[in-house]
């Protein structure tokens, strides 16, 4: 009897309802998925709403696919901490506004009656690239989440570090300078002049710069064009060869090199991942970020470590939330 796992994957915008095989034996990434519902997030309705659609697409996938519940090995969650991933409860995600402690694994089991586990988005990441991705083989492993915020998933010596109280891996928090753009509630952090929401607010600094110069750059000509400095679009300017958004990369790329210096020289990882701004903008911002790194981390250290792309690129979030139950269940191949 064919065995399944489902994984749920909840975002501030968005979610997505996963249908995964049971096992990744004899299977590549490529296959393993075998089906996917997205949806738009809601959050005037409420969290308990939410859920209920959640759950009314793991019952239509699996009476699509012909699953019957005994097959079910379990549903893996991943979403935006903070949470207890011990407890199965989501506390209070800043991207979540009203979502507070949402015992979800209870939930869910109560309604599917079988094993379900919740993780941060962060650790389900560096879970999924471990297994499928870029990671595969490494024991010590960090995976950057790299998007609007700046999460670390930390792997070491082969197991998931959570820390003491789901805690670990804010490496967003991390201040690099006493003033710049401001992520999670601090100015100049890691988050700040890194993510995608951190670079977006550097090239606003930037462009007001030289609009109150009388040089205004040609991608925000005025006050007015501040808000379509996003980082998709400074990266597809940059690749164009704009003065201004090849500028905010290169800085960007300094900070980035100063933090993965401290991650190097602290855990002495294997392998650095970084998801989805770096994936898609690494021609922009490694250079910079590979002096700095270079110059700052201890050569015993980052001689065995290498810096990456995300190998799952844009499927990570799949891949990511049937990690989460995979993982707990410590399937093998074969199994």
């Amino acid at each position: 009897m064919e065995k399944y796992t489902i994984g749920v994957d909840i975002g501030g915008t968005k979610c997505a309802v996963v249908l995964g095989k049971g096992s990744v034996a004899k299977c590549g990434t490529e296959d393993f998925v075998l089906d996917k519902v997205k949806i738009c997030t809601d959050i005037q309705i409420g969290p308990y709403h939410m859920l209920d659609k959640l759950m009314s697409i793991i019952e239509e996938l699996c009476k699509k696919h012909h699953i019957e519940q005994k097959q079910l090995l379990g549903i893996g969650i991943s979403c935006g901490g903070p949470l207890d991933h011990t407890k199965g409860i989501i506390l209070n995600p800043p991207n979540l506004v009203g979502w507070n402690n949402v015992e979800i694994v209870k939930i869910f089991e109560h309604k599917f009656q079988v094993p379900c586990f919740l993780e941060n988005d962060a650790n389900a990441g560096a879970l999924a690239e471990s297994r499928f991705g870029a990671a595969r083989g490494c024991k010590n492993i960090i995976f950057l989440t790299y998007g609007t915020g700046m999460g670390a998933g930390l792997i070491l010596d082969g197991r998931l570090y959570n820390g003491t109280n789901d805690m670990a891996g804010e490496a967003g928090h991390i201040r690099l300078t006493d003033i710049g753009p401001v992520g999670y509630g601090k100015a100049g952090s890691f988050e700040g002049m890194c993510s995608g929401a951190g670079i977006s607010q550097l090239a606003q600094i930037k462009a007001i710069e030289l609009i109150q110069k009388g040089t205004p750059s040609s991608v925000c000509p005025d006050l007015g064009s501040l808000s379509r400095l996003t980082a998709k679009f400074l990266a597809n300017e940059a690749q164009k060869g704009d003065p201004l958004a090849r500028e905010v990369f290169e800085i960007s790329g300094k900070y980035l090199g100063a933090a993965l210096a401290i991650l190097v020289d602290v855990l002495n990882p294997e392998i650095i991942v970084c998801g989805s701004v770096f994936t898609r903008s690494y021609e922009l911002i490694w250079e910079s970020a590979a002096k700095v790194l270079q110059k700052e981390a201890l050569d015993r250290s980052l001689k065995v470590c290498r810096v990456v792309r995300s190998g799952l690129g844009e499927k990570i979030g799949d891949f990511a939330a049937l990690s989460v139950i995979l993982n707990k269940l410590q399937l093998v191949d074969g199994v």
